[in-house]
């Protein structure tokens, strides 16, 4: 078997087994191998090093990268057949990932994401593009030992800049002295940079945002908002940095109005917007932010109704022990939301919890509009964006709905 190549100067590959039902997990193409699902290790694995998984019969099965802090403690980088990780896998890895979005985008769209973690066989890594400026953002730190390699590859010749999750932040600075909003490549950004998504202008603060500056996996859902917006008051809730208003004020919308916590976040709306007073719609919208903690703000009476509520909160399950308490309390928002549609409104409610499967969201949706004795129908339901595959169930996160009430 091809020895796989490790980071500059670790060990060489650590090898172990796996239960028997991780066996077959893997060989069925899910990416992760659980703590539990371990069986034995040649010797203790370290953060980062490749990791040789054999079966019971000592035949390859698949290698990845280990992470010994995590309870996902192998991340796969291929099963099947053996094959040194080393520059041309790397190479071929990114140019499958970039060939895969070829054609997607146009030059009105200089936002997207180019690796979308495994689902693009880059576990726990995704890679997004904001113009001339590139952010990958680590979810393990069993990236950081290869930071140095991969990170002229990933730049391409521009800016890279690296976020880190906040479980990983306090590891990267001790042993791998890196920090997150650091540049890797190129000079640091002065401020929020801009790219275009459909012929808009956003800006995206990509050393300190949310995600990686942008929540870019609501591209489609914030193109079909804009599509049903026309000559309506749109109320958006959860705005972030105002993307779904800014493309229902170019749409035709009457007014919009962005409620969220965060000051910082209402700023960055208000500056989108004012990036894009070129654009007679946008200029014609009036624009109000409100700076509230949603839950509180539905609980009051409502001062106006609209024709279109966005409901697009953060995620609200972020594991399997808070899915139960999230259900509820999409349900909670959904009822305090109807009151406030007109007749013909429409809800755009959406969710990013992946622990909430779209089954579970739709359906309470549709009963928290049954329980209002509204009539109401269904226009539409999407899913993921093609730029940000799902090949496995627990990579199913993004789902929205589109109701019309009478």
């Amino acid at each position: 078997m091809a020895e796989p190549l490790q980071p500059s100067g670790t060990k060489p590959s650590l090898r172990l087994r796996v239960t028997a039902a991780a066996e077959t997990i893997v060989r069925g193409g899910h990416p992760w191998v659980f703590a539990q699902s371990v069986r034995a290790l040649n010797r203790p694995g370290q953060t980062g090093e490749l990791a040789v998984i054999f079966d019971r019969k000592d035949r390859f099965l698949a290698v990845g990268l280990y992470d010994a802090e995590s309870p996902i403690r192998v991340r796969i980088l291929r099963a099947g057949k053996p094959r040194g990780i080393g520059p041309d896998f790397w190479e071929g890895r990114l140019a499958e990932a970039l060939g895969r979005r070829e054609g997607l985008f146009d030059g009105n769209t200089t936002g997207y994401r180019c690796i979308h973690g495994e689902s693009d066989g880059w576990p726990g890594l995704v890679l997004d593009c904001y113009g001339d400026t590139r952010v990958v953002k680590l979810y393990t730190a069993a990236w950081l030992p290869w930071l140095e390699e991969l990170a002229p590859r990933l730049a391409r010749n521009g800016r890279l800049v690296l976020r880190l999750s906040r479980n990983i932040q306090e590891t990267a600075a001790a042993r791998f002295n890196v920090h997150d909003g650091q540049a890797l490549r190129g000079q640091p950004p002065a401020g929020p940079v801009e790219f275009l998504e459909h012929g808009l202008r956003f800006e995206a603060d990509v050393v300190r945002g949310q995600k990686t500056g942008f929540f870019l996996d609501q591209r489609e859902n914030r193109r079909q908002v804009r599509e049903l917006a026309d000559r309506r008051d749109v109320l958006n809730l959860f705005s972030f940095t105002g993307g779904f208003s800014l493309y229902a004020a170019e749409g035709g919308a009457a007014s919009v109005c962005s409620v969220d916590i965060s000051a910082r976040a209402l700023a960055g709306a208000r500056r989108n917007f004012a990036l894009n007073m070129e654009r007679p719609p946008v200029a014609r919208c009036r624009h109000e932010t409100i700076q509230a903690d949603v839950f509180d703000w539905l609980r009051q009476p409502p001062r106006q109704r609209f024709g279109m509520v966005v409901l697009d909160p953060p995620s609200l399950a972020k594991k399997e022990s808070e899915r139960a308490e999230a259900v509820g309390a999409y349900a909670r928002l959904i009822e305090g939301v109807l009151p406030r549609l007109k007749k013909d409104g429409i809800l755009a409610a959406a969710s990013c919890s992946a622990h909430v499967s779209a089954d579970e969201f739709f359906n309470l949706t549709l009963e928290a509009a049954r329980k209002s004795g509204r009539r109401f129908d269904t226009l539409r339901t999407t899913r993921h964006p093609a730029d940000h595959p799902a090949a496995f169930a627990e990579a199913e996160y993004l789902k929205c709905l589109y109701l019309r009430f009478q």
